[in-house]
């Protein structure tokens, strides 16, 4: 908190240090005792009508009447991580993308609109389309779209629209060059945050040597058992284009031209069941990103989660890679206890935003300060019986 020379706590931010991480302290709620103040830490979204919005690094907004500041200061972005590898929010942002391609996308300004759906069955008349997860089923907004924001999501709108999928936007929260504004902004517009998850970090290296990674297959293509276990047996082509299995990605990746996507399994004790445990890795350059680790429900806490990611890292590190990164939804406590254990730790959280439905509803003037800097597990857009993103 700011102190005076005189000992004399003060509030030194105004309406001008929008969009600046700041650190303020609040008299508590009325009714509490005097004495009882709360502090709270993340980017300043809005000073209006004298109450302040201040986004915390997961994402939670929070609602500060200007009458109960004590205290207020301007602080540095968050601090540089002193575990894992350093990394900026925009680099992951383009490498997670990268592993989780669209089937098709378009760009709007420096947003990338992107979609990955099959016709429903019986045909495009006979239903909604079902999107293979929100990742690849939203807009990545890394930077400025060339419109009023306004402007642009009512483009995003009409381009779902015509595919007749549901409007969503992804956003980062909690690290320098995230999104706070555009959050807080979608959601003065009327649009939903329905999951958050969080990107974590690792030196790659500690989690190849956390095991042998014995009896784990590694592929290039998955097979319909894979997909039983991932829980996308029939899994359409959509699917099977996002996560890479049987594309131009594996020649691409050996002739040294796109990242290089490898499918792990241990096999089932009896035969013609699916694998007992599953997994993929992208290898990007420096990076290594796991997705779709998965255990039979019977054979948990045996350890072949951990062998699945050993071996997928072994393979990593022979590809030049040094560093790790994964996805994780924030009320997974089992798979965040384990990645936890291998070394991995938060840097971002992201959002996934869909549109109201019905006419746009009224909402403030142009484009909000700061929309230029920078813009994110699985599920279809629309429908979510899974709870992933």
């Amino acid at each position: 908190m700011e102190i005076s020379a005189s000992g004399r706590l003060e509030v030194r931010i105004t309406p001008a240090d929008v969009g600046k991480r700041v650190s303020v302290r609040r008299l508590g709620d009325p009714g509490a005792a005097p004495e009882k103040f709360t502090d709270t830490i993340g980017v300043l979204t809005s000073w209006d009508d004298g109450v302040l919005m201040i986004t915390r690094r997961d994402g939670e907004r929070v609602r500060i009447p200007q009458s109960a500041l004590v205290a207020g200061k301007v602080v540095p972005a968050a601090p540089a991580r002193r575990r894992g590898p350093a990394a900026s929010y925009p680099e992951l942002a383009h490498v997670a993308a990268r592993a989780w391609r669209p089937v098709e996308s378009e760009r709007l300004g420096e947003w990338e609109l992107r979609a990955a759906a099959d016709d429903a069955p019986g045909g495009p008349a006979s239903g909604p389309r079902t999107g293979f997860t929100r990742r690849a089923n939203s807009v990545l907004p890394l930077g400025d779209p060339g419109l009023p924001l306004d402007a642009a999501l009512d483009a995003v709108r009409r381009w779902y629209g015509e595919r007749g999928l549901p409007a969503y936007v992804q956003t980062a929260t909690g690290a320098e060059g995230t999104q706070e504004l555009l959050s807080a902004e979608l959601e003065r517009r009327g649009w939903t945050r329905e999951v958050t998850a969080e990107l974590w970090t690792a030196a790659l290296a500690p989690v190849a040597d956390r095991a042998e990674g014995a009896g784990v297959a590694l592929s290039r293509t998955v097979d319909e058992a894979w997909l039983a276990r991932y829980g996308r047996a029939g899994a359409g082509e959509a699917a099977l284009r996002v996560l890479g299995s049987g594309s131009s990605r594996a020649s691409e990746a050996e002739g040294g031209g796109g990242p290089s996507v490898w499918f792990a399994s241990v096999p089932g004790t009896a035969a013609g069941e699916p694998p007992a445990a599953i997994g993929r890795c992208v290898v990007d350059g420096r990076w290594a990103g796991f997705a779709a680790v998965e255990v039979a429900p019977g054979r948990r806490r045996q350890g072949l989660a951990t062998e699945v990611m050993a071996a997928l890292a072994r393979r990593a590190l022979d590809e030049g890679a040094s560093a790790a990164w994964l996805q994780v939804e924030t009320d997974n406590e089992a798979a965040r206890a384990l990645y936890a254990a291998l070394g991995f730790t938060p840097h971002h959280a992201y959002h996934h935003y869909r549109a109201p439905s019905g006419p746009r509803p009224p909402s403030g003037p142009g484009r909000p300060q700061g929309l230029s800097s920078g813009s994110g597990p699985d599920q279809g857009a629309g429908s979510d019986p899974n709870g992933r993103s």
